[in-house]
């Protein structure tokens, strides 16, 4: 079968040709029609998961987010059959067999449940990780209909799913965007004020139109300065939670605010309540680029850039 990996950590992946695996007692081999690209993609080759305790083999085939059609269930799997289609984090350990390969062994424990019937295949995998991640960050923040919430870093995949849960929740959304399309896309969204960070400083431009603060922020993108910074347009006792694992517990203090780092904890039951709310027509799935394994590797150096706009899902 082909599928990107590495040979060793901060190899240059490549497209290889691979043994097909075979199903081993509690897991189940999917047949992989879509993979969604995440940042921590590129981080696990970099060797962020090379912690001594985390199992992992070699080659490593990259890849979090799947979904596809389960081929066979090995001994003792009970919640899916052949036939079903699934979506879901196929990580797990040995971290090295994931989902940018056409199968997979997945373990039937792990974070995969039945895929929504309203997607298609690409559609269900740009979900799990951008889309529990969103849920979880709202359910964190706990603001109140009405509160004020700066989401900085909207247009990409979590940015795009956590617009629409706050908007559905009743919160006021300022969303940060680079262009007028991003602008029209994030009012579609649910947005209900767009702040272009080119045209001023996104601080200077949200205390203008928010000089009392604002209840609560997701920083998506920032580094330390840039998290600190936004920091100053919370109202004492706001909340803030950065993805960059950038935020000093001491400058929060300082400030009044809750939060701090946050990272997600994916799970089936997490997945199945996205999974009502796709089926019920409450989100609309933000696929912005569709590419192939060949395109993977040129997709990985925009991602390192951080010059990918959207979701990118690898069609398999």
């Amino acid at each position: 079968m082909k599928a990107v990996a590495v040979s060793k950590f901060k190899d240059i992946p490549v497209v290889m040709d691979l043994p097909k695996p075979a199903v081993r007692p509690g897991t189940v081999l999917v047949k992989v029609a879509a993979a969604g690209m995440n940042p921590f993609d590129w981080k696990m080759i970099d060797g962020i998961m090379d912690d001594g305790k985390t199992k992992h083999q070699f080659p490593l085939i990259m890849g979090v987010d799947g979904a596809g059609t389960v081929e066979e269930v090995g001994e003792g799997v009970t919640r899916f059959k052949a036939g079903d289609k699934i979506y879901g984090q196929f990580i797990h350990s040995p971290i090295g067999e994931g989902s940018y390969a056409e199968y997979a062994i997945v373990p039937e424990k792990s974070g995969i449940t039945k895929a929504p019937t309203s997607l298609s295949a690409v559609e269900a995998a740009a979900v799990p990780t951008a889309g529990m991640t969103a849920q979880q960050l709202l359910d964190k923040l706990d603001l109140q209909e009405g509160n004020t919430l700066l989401i900085n870093g909207a247009t990409g995949g979590v940015g795009s799913f956590a617009v629409q849960l706050a908007a559905a929740q009743g919160l006021q959304v300022i969303a940060t965007v680079s262009d007028e399309a991003g602008a029209e896309r994030m009012k579609k969204l649910g947005a209900a004020i767009t702040v272009n960070y080119k045209k001023a400083p996104l601080t200077e431009q949200v205390k203008e139109q928010f000089p009392g603060g604002l209840d609560g922020l997701i920083d998506l993108v920032s580094k330390t300065d840039g998290f600190e910074a936004n920091l100053d347009l919370l109202k004492p006792g706001g909340t803030a939670f950065t993805t960059q694992f950038v935020a000093e517990e001491n400058a929060l203090k300082d400030r009044n605010i809750r939060g701090g780092n946050f990272e997600t904890q994916g799970s089936a039951a997490s997945l199945d309540t996205l999974t009502l709310a796709i089926d019920r027509g409450a989100l609309t799935i933000p696929v912005e680029n569709k590419i192939k394994l060949e395109d993977v590797p040129a997709a990985i150096v925009l991602s390192r850039q951080a010059k990918g706009k959207g979701k990118t899902v690898i069609v398999i």
